[in-house]
C-alpha cells in the first residue's frame, strides 16, 4: 500500500509493496521525493520454506529493478540494496516531463539459498501538482549518514522537521536524496564508522532564514576557503542527530534563476530520404597495370641499397686511410689469437720473472712467490728466510780464490719441470 507522510506540513510518499499478486499502483508527485521499500518478507511466501523451522529469515534475497522492455530503471529512479539480508529501497524524485506517462518497473527477486526468482510489476503513474515546483530550495550534506539510513521514514522526518524549525515555512518538502558516492565521492574507509555522506535537497515557500544565510558571510566563507568549519548559530538545532558540512550547503532561488534555452536541431522523423535505387558497380573491372609500382617500391630502393654498397666498398678497399684501417683490425684480430692460444697452453716455460732469484746479502735462491698458493699482500718482493723446507745445496763462486761454497734453495716443480733446470738456465744466460 502506498501512503503520504505528512510531518506539521512535511509532504514525502512512501510506498510499500502489499501482499498481492496484482500489478501495484502507485501516484507520486512531480517534485516530490518517492520511496518504495521492497520487502524481503514478502518475497519470502512465494519462494519454499528453510528445513528448519524458525530459520526462514535467513533466507538472503536480492532484487533486480528495471523499466519493462529495457534493462535498467528511468533515469530519475535509483535503487539500493547494501546486504541480501536488508530490504530494497527504490528511491527519486520524479519531473514534470514524466507527467501522465505511467512507468512500469518490473522487480525480480532472487533466493539465493533456493535459486528460485519471483517477479511482480510496478506501475508508477506520476501525478502533476501546481504548489512544485517550490521557489527556494536548499540542499544539505550531512556527514553521518548513509543514503539507505536517510531514505528511512522516521530518520527524514527528523532532519524535515529540524528544517522546519531552522527556516519556518508554510510548506516544506523533500525534493531529493543523492548518495555522496553518485556525486564523486569517494568510499570511506571502513574505520570509526565512517558514513558515505548523502545530499538531502528540500524546497520551501518562502526566502531563506537569517541562520541559512549565515554561511554566505566573509568570515564563514574565508574559514571554508581555510577548511575550517564555520560558526552557524543555528548548527546545534542539528548537531544532535545529523553533522551537517555548512560549506556545502547550495541555497537556490528559482525565481531568480535565468532559464537557458538552447536551440535544438529538429531531429526529423529518422527515416532517409528516397534517393533511388542502389546501383552496384559493373561486373567488367578495368586490367590495370603493377609494372610502375614495382619498380616504385622495389627497384628503386634496391638500386640506391646498391649505389651505397659500392661507395662504402670503395672507401673500405681501395682508399689509402680503408686499407689502413683493414691492417690494423686484421693485426689486432691476429694479436687476440695467439694470446688466446698461449693463455691455453700450460707446458711452455715459465718467464724469467718467475724464476727463483738471490738474496743480495746471502746469495741464496730464492724461489718465486706463486699467488696461487702464498698470501701475496703480506709477504716481501724477497725472501729471507732463512730455514726453508725441502731445500738442496748449489755451488757459489766467492769473491776471492777458486774455492766455492755452496747455497740452498728450495726444491720445486712448475708444470713438471724441476726448479734447477730452470736455475740453471738462468745461470748460463
Amino acid at each position: 500500500m502506498a501512503s503520504v507522510g505528512v510531518f506539521a506540513g512535511l509532504i514525502v510518499v512512501f510506498s510499500i509493496l502489499c501482499k498481492s499478486h496484482a500489478d501495484r499502483n502507485v501516484y507520486p508527485s512531480a517534485g516530490v521525493l518517492f520511496v518504495h521499500v521492497l520487502e524481503r518478507e514478502y518475497f519470502k511466501g512465494e519462494f519454499p520454506p528453510y528445513p528448519k523451522a524458525g530459520d526462514s529469515s535467513n533466507d538472503p534475497i536480492t532484487f533486480n529493478t528495471n523499466l519493462k522492455g529495457y534493462p535498467d530503471r528511468p533515469g530519475w529512479l535509483r535503487y539500493i540494496q547494501r546486504t541480501s539480508h536488508s530490504d530494497g529501497v527504490l528511491y527519486g524524485s520524479p519531473t514534470a516531463e514524466h507527467v501522465g506517462k505511467p512507468t512500469i518497473i518490473e522487480i525480480t527477486a532472487y533466493n539465493k539459498r533456493t535459486f528460485e526468482t519471483a517477479r511482480h510489476n510496478l506501475v508508477i503513474n506520476i501525478m502533476s501538482t501546481e504548489e512544485f515546483p517550490l521557489p527556494y530550495q536548499a540542499e544539505f550534506f550531512i556527514k553521518n549518514m548513509n543514503v539507505e539510513e536517510m531514505l528511512a521514514s522516521e530518520v527524514l522526518g527528523d532532519f524535515l522537521g529540524a528544517v522546519k524549525n531552522v527556516w519556518q515555512p508554510e510548506r516544506l518538502n523533500a525534493i531529493n536524496i543523492t548518495s555522496a558516492l553518485d556525486r564523486g565521492g569517494r568510499v570511506p574507509l571502513p574505520i570509526n564508522d565512517l558514513k558515505e555522506g548523502v545530499y538531502v535537497m528540500v524546497g520551501a515557500d518562502v526566502q531563506f532564514s537569517s541562520c541559512l544565510r549565515e554561511v554566505e558571510t566573509p568570515q564563514n566563507q574565508l574559514r571554508c576557503s581555510q577548511e575550517m568549519e564555520p560558526v552557524i548559530s543555528c548548527d546545534k538545532k542539528f548537531r544532535a542527530q545529523f553533522h551537517i558540512d555548512w560549506c556545502k550547503i547550495s541555497l537556490v532561488d528559482i525565481t531568480k534563476v535565468v532559464p537557458v534555452h538552447s536551440n535544438r536541431p529538429d531531429l526529423g522523423t529518422g527515416v532517409l530520404p528516397d534517393i533511388g535505387e542502389y546501383n552496384p558497380p559493373s561486373e567488367s573491372l578495368k586490367s590495370r597495370d603493377y609494372f610502375a609500382d614495382f619498380l616504385i617500391t622495389l627497384a628503386v630502393p634496391s638500386a640506391i641499397a646498391l649505389v651505397l654498397f659500392i661507395i662504402l666498398g670503395y672507401s673500405m678497399c681501395c682508399r689509402r686511410e680503408g686499407v689502413i684501417q683493414l691492417v690494423h683490425h686484421s693485426s689486432i684480430q691476429k694479436s687476440t689469437k695467439e694470446i688466446r692460444s698461449m693463455s691455453k697452453n700450460r707446458e711452455i716455460s715459465w718467464p724469467l720473472s718467475t724464476l727463483p732469484v738471490f738474496h743480495p746479502v746471502s746469495g741464496e735462491v730464492v724461489p718465486p712467490i706463486h699467488p696461487d698458493s702464498y698470501e701475496t699482500t703480506s709477504m716481501p718482493l724477497m725472501q729471507t728466510q732463512p730455514n726453508l723446507q725441502s731445500q738442496i745445496q748449489i755451488p757459489q763462486q766467492q769473491s776471492s780464490g777458486d774455492n766455492y761454497c755452496m747455497s740452498t734453495f728450495r726444491r720445486l716443480e712448475v708444470n713438471g719441470i724441476p726448479e734447477e733446470r730452470k736455475v740453471a738456465e738462468a745461470l748460463n744466460l
